[in-house]
């Protein structure tokens, strides 16, 4: 029994003296730690950093306009509206025909011109197809936008009517294939009718829904310019 009672005074005394080095040793990590502004890394998850770099469009001047038509369009804040006419833009936005058109000119690459017959808002296949496609390929962007037109032809009023058809059926075909519930918050809409400066044959060379022969400034102003917006504001 004393041999038995040695042995555990023993055992005892170098568990505390194991104990009173290793947490001497930790005192002294913290301290270095505390000193040198180091972290335990290894032991902690690593947080993904999300990416924010912008495309090269997205320039200055391009987010200030880009914010100001959110707002007038009724994507941000409280405001229920969807979408804008005309004057809401030139006043809102504060930007003149030939500068709104200029913004399109970078999402080249990025955005596709919907073609409409003479006094039509219905989709071809074709157009469907362009629009399905663009659409699942968001790449992470936040905003698509949906710029329709008229012609000089007719009035004024039924310009802004039937570019205010052609924005919606491109809305309307989203909302149908994809039954997303955030849709509205996503999709931004202009309908231009012929009060912005019409857009010119260059145009013809983009991602256009029909045979790009059959183009012309007069039929790529019976369009929708659509496209996602990938700035980050």
């Amino acid at each position: 029994m004393r041999h038995a009672a040695i042995i555990g005074l023993v055992a005892g005394c170098a568990f505390l003296g194991i104990t009173a080095v290793s947490v001497q040793s930790q005192v002294h990590a913290a301290a270095v730690r505390l000193k040198t502004g180091a972290t335990d890394t290894a032991s902690k998850p690593k947080v993904a950093i999300a990416n924010d770099a912008d495309a090269t469009y997205c320039t200055p001047a391009f987010k200030t306009v880009l914010e100001r038509v959110l707002h007038a369009c009724g994507l941000v804040g409280a405001d229920a509206r969807r979408g804008c006419q005309p004057a809401d833009v030139k006043s809102l936005a504060q930007i003149s025909d030939d500068d709104f058109n200029a913004l399109f000119t970078p999402l080249k690459d990025r955005g596709s011109i919907i073609l409409f017959d003479d006094t039509s808002e219905k989709l071809d296949d074709g157009a469907k197809k362009i629009i399905e496609d663009l659409w699942v390929d968001r790449r992470g962007a936040r905003y698509f936008f949906v710029v329709a037109r008229a012609s000089k032809t007719g009035t004024p009023d039924y310009n802004r009517a039937l570019s205010h058809k052609r924005a919606n059926s491109v809305l309307f075909l989203l909302a149908d294939k994809f039954k997303e519930p955030e849709l509205d918050k996503q999709v931004g809409l202009l309908w231009l009718g012929n009060e912005f400066a019409q857009l010119g044959k260059e145009y013809c060379d983009w991602n256009v829904s029909r045979d790009k022969k059959k183009c012309s400034p007069e039929t790529i102003n019976r369009s929708a310019f659509v496209s996602w917006v990938d700035c980050q504001l």
